[in-house]
């Protein structure tokens, strides 16, 4: 890929946030902008912003690399990913509107009357928060590294200072522009490439991508492992290595490798030759992409329980993501939320049919990016291993530009979210002055876990944040909204059990402290027994604290569930001084 062209698509889309920022800059005037833009955002714009920050890393990056890797049994992340707004439109978009709320833990507080409550829940939104963010910055760090050679931090470090400045100085006014015109950049990003890159594999006449099978490699192919592997032959197979196999040192030496499992030291060079068979990568408990193997029947086989714990966490995780939540409250009133989710429904299904072509794609021109564990890196390498020369150049910036605009759109959305629960429930006051400290705190944090935390394939580091939403907020929203009878000390006992319980699983899996066999699967996709957990406890604990049922649920509960015209709901935000530049 011409270095040149894809750092001039980055800095064209930086300088077009920055410039589309500016512009919610100037019209942002009283504290309401600033917060919620004056709640009068329209479905179309919402939608359009919702979109954009929603399709993050994994979804510009992460589902095509899952594909190239795992098969199409990872569409189910595409599907869930969608299938997510539906169950927001039926059961939350609407009453979560007309609650007035801000944020997740102001809708805690006023549904439970619990200050406690709101404390819990501000940990929560903090923590998924951080979880999601992560992934964005380690996954532009990437992208500039493959882009310009630069250290992997970089990427990261230029969105962090991009993003907390733009929400710092507009607030909500103007990530709402920069978002919307971030998601038809993405989809264009997507777009315009693969008609070219299925037009060339098409002419090219090369096989299907088979799944059920080790890649044949097209070419000559010279790979370099990155990170100590292990990988697993179903036949002998001969190669040059520069480096160490199985204990082994060799310098530039043809080794024919027996069928079986061997052992690839950090740092080997392996040199494929034409046709060659590549070998298949064999995860454990410390490999990145351990956690997301028994959905690939790789380690213990048990795909259909892995597959409901993906459906769940995708499908209930949705409701509960800070940066989604926060945008609802932005619509005029709850008919409006409810169109703007039918729009976003339309918006990310159109999207989430590209990302599998590129998995298809790239399981034939470049299926040795599994094997170094760089998966992620297909969408931006397939326009030079199939086009080449100036075509393979211009469309390889221009998917380099929609890659940045994932990064900064979903970071932008996570860091307005948690830099508002910092600022209200954290710092010592409520002023935006200290909203702008929140911001720089809400994006320092993961950018410091990021330069030492191992890398995780993004759409599995997403895919945790989805697990622990589904465990903790799901439950409080849907009971909270539906269930008279719930009380405080029932919601912070499913909050702890649910969502504590998913964030410690998914966490001991990825330390390689799971077991091997069932305890592994349990642990590494919690979401089928911790959202249950989390329901059960929240029931359990209200019908044994009955008298804990705060006085004016009756009444809330009316606001939530009659228009706009009957309840005239009042503002439950807290209130914060005006904007002061």
């Amino acid at each position: 890929m011409n270095q040149t062209y894809a750092v001039v698509a980055v800095a064209a889309v930086v300088l077009a946030t920055v410039l589309i920022g500016a512009l919610g800059l100037r019209i942002s005037r009283t504290t309401s902008d600033f917060y919620v833009a004056s709640r009068t955002v329209r479905p179309g714009l919402n939608a359009a912003a919702i979109s954009g920050e929603y399709l993050s890393a994994a979804s510009f990056l992460g589902v095509a690399g899952l594909v190239l890797v795992q098969g199409p049994a990872m569409l189910w992340y595409p599907v869930g990913y969608t299938a997510g707004y539906l169950v927001l439109l039926v059961l939350v978009a609407a009453p979560l509107r007309r609650s007035g709320a801000y944020t997740l833990s102001d809708f805690a507080e006023a549904r439970l009357e619990s200050p406690q409550a709101r404390r819990l829940a501000s940990l929560f939104v903090v923590g998924i928060g951080w979880l999601y963010l992560l992934p964005q910055l380690q996954g532009a760090g990437l992208t500039l590294e493959i882009l310009t050679g630069a250290p992997d931090w970089v990427g990261g470090l230029l969105v962090a200072l991009v993003v907390t400045g733009t929400v710092a100085a507009g607030g909500m006014r103007s990530i709402t522009f920069v978002q919307a015109f971030q998601y038809w950049l993405k989809l264009t990003a997507l777009l315009v490439p693969v008609l070219f890159l299925l037009a060339a594999w098409y002419g090219d006449g090369a096989p299907r991508a088979r799944f059920d099978a080790p890649a044949v490699l097209r070419g000559h192919t010279v790979v370099k492992v990155a990170d100590t592997v292990r990988i697993g032959l179903d036949a002998p197979l001969t190669l040059t290595v520069t480096g160490s196999v199985d204990s082994v040192p060799y310098e530039r030496r043809t080794v024919t490798l027996a069928a079986g499992t061997h052992h690839v030291l950090g740092g080997t060079t392996l040199a494929f030759p034409p046709g060659a068979r590549l070998p298949e990568r064999v995860a454990s408990g410390t490999d990145p992409l351990g956690w997301s193997q028994p959905l690939s029947g790789g380690r213990d086989g048990h795909q259909l329980y892995a597959t409901y714990g993906l459906i769940l966490a995708t499908f209930l995780g949705t409701m509960g993501l800070p940066h989604v939540a926060v945008r609802f409250y932005t619509s005029p009133h709850g008919r409006a939320a409810r169109r703007t989710t039918l729009v976003v429904l339309g918006l990310v299904g159109a999207f989430y049919l590209l990302p599998p072509l590129y998995g298809f794609l790239g399981r034939i021109y470049a299926p040795e990016l599994a094997l170094t564990g760089s998966a992620d890196a297909a969408v931006l390498v397939l326009p030079d291993r199939i086009l080449g020369g100036l075509p393979g150049d211009l469309l390889g910036a221009l998917l380099a530009g929609g890659a940045f605009a994932a990064f900064l759109s979903t970071a932008s959305g996570l860091t307005m979210s948690v830099a508002g629960v910092l600022t209200q429930d954290v710092l010592p006051s409520r002023g935006v002055r200290h909203f702008r400290l929140g911001t720089l705190l809400a994006t320092a944090v993961p950018l410091a876990v990021g330069v030492v935390a191992s890398k995780v394939p993004v759409a599995d580091a997403v895919g945790l944040a989805f697990a622990v939403s589904a465990s903790s907020f799901c439950p409080l929203l849907v009971l909270g909204i539906w269930w008279r009878r719930l009380t405080p000390p029932g919601a912070m006992a499913g909050l702890l059990l649910g969502g504590g319980s998913a964030l410690a699983a998914v966490m001991a899996t990825r330390a390689g402290l799971a077991p091997e066999g069932w305890p592994h699967t349990l642990m590494a996709w919690p979401a089928v027994w911790s959202v249950p957990l989390g329901f059960l406890t929240m029931v359990l604990v209200s019908l044994a604290t009955p008298g804990r049922v705060p006085p004016g649920t009756p009444a809330l509960l009316a606001r939530l569930h009659l228009p706009e015209e009957i309840s005239r709901p009042r503002q439950t935000t807290r209130t914060v001084p005006e904007v002061h530049r």
